[in-house]
């Protein structure tokens, strides 16, 4: 598949658990069938899919339910990144042999890493399968950036794209006006629905957002009326994003999304510890707001 066809909304897939921790494969296949109609793909098995939580096993696991519910129906991304570089590569193979569009991976985490070991990490895996690679850059939760330059090198040997979870919409200009002009098919894809208009406008062929999960509706909403050009009424949708993105965030996101799938009437499972459940004061406080913007 060619970069450039990864296009629209990808959302983050959430993973769904049992009680006991482990994975809840009927609630993940009623997730797929939930967000699928309305969206261009699915991006398994990261932050929001809580894959830094899950064993190697149960990663491959989860990205095998995914793929297999899915049914071709949008291009799966499942990432595949690890704090090393070789479990990183493990499950880059792994999801190439189950039939992955592509992979992404985080830059890796926990310690410490100078350019040039998270040019020889992404180097690394992208020698080690035939499917398209994104880099993720989200410094806030890995604890690592990549820099421009490090991304050039990596464009020059044939990365599809970058993922930018930076949340610095200048970051991602800069971004933009440093890789696009030597390398034009390399695809930018934003990592948050609140910036996605501006995004979007500068260049933009995708978004990861999480919003996606649980209102796959409004965000699939959203990217229709980029396509269509009525700004007026696209930044009316925006604003109504920004909104529920709010509301998501009245408790920890991962635990709150779970709790407005179930108000939707979506068996999501329950999140895995350490998130707990959100309490029933913060619930009820989703559900008014969420009824207050038409939502519910």
């Amino acid at each position: 598949m060619k970069p450039m066809e990864f296009r629209g909304i990808i959302p983050p897939m959430m993973t769904a658990f049992t009680k006991n921790g482990d994975i809840y494969e009927k609630g993940t296949r009623e997730m797929v069938d939930f967000i699928v109609p309305h969206v261009q793909g699915l991006y398994p098995v990261g932050s929001y899919g809580s894959g830094p939580m899950m064993s190697i096993a149960e990663r491959k696991k989860t990205a095998e339910i995914i793929i297999d519910q899915v049914k071709g129906r949008v291009p799966v991304i499942v990432h595949v990144g690890c704090s090393d570089t070789k479990n990183t590569v493990d499950l880059a193979k792994h999801a190439q042999s189950i039939g992955a569009a592509a992979v992404g991976a985080v830059t890796p985490y926990y310690n410490e890493y100078n350019q040039e070991s998270i040019y020889v990490h992404f180097k690394t895996l992208l020698d080690s399968v035939a499917i398209p690679v994104f880099v993720y850059n989200n410094p806030k939760l890995s604890g690592n950036t990549i820099s421009i330059d490090t991304m050039k090198k990596l464009a020059k040997d044939g990365i599809a794209g970058i993922k930018d979870s930076t949340f610095d919409i200048v970051n991602y200009y800069h971004t933009a006006m440093a890789l696009k002009p030597e390398f034009p098919n390399l695809n930018l894809i934003i990592g948050t629905e609140a910036m996605l208009v501006a995004t979007f406008d500068a260049g933009a062929q995708a978004a990861v957002t999480g919003l996606g999960n649980v209102y796959p509706d409004l965000i699939g909403q959203l990217y229709k009326e980029y396509l269509e050009g009525d700004r007026r009424k696209l930044m009316e949708t925006q604003m109504k994003v920004l909104r529920v993105r709010q509301i998501t965030k009245f408790g920890l996101t991962v635990p709150t999304c779970h709790a407005v799938l179930e108000l939707r009437g979506v068996d999501a499972g329950v999140p895995r510890l350490p998130f707990v459940p959100v309490s029933a004061e913060i619930k009820e406080k989703v559900k008014a707001a969420l009824k207050e913007v038409k939502l519910l």
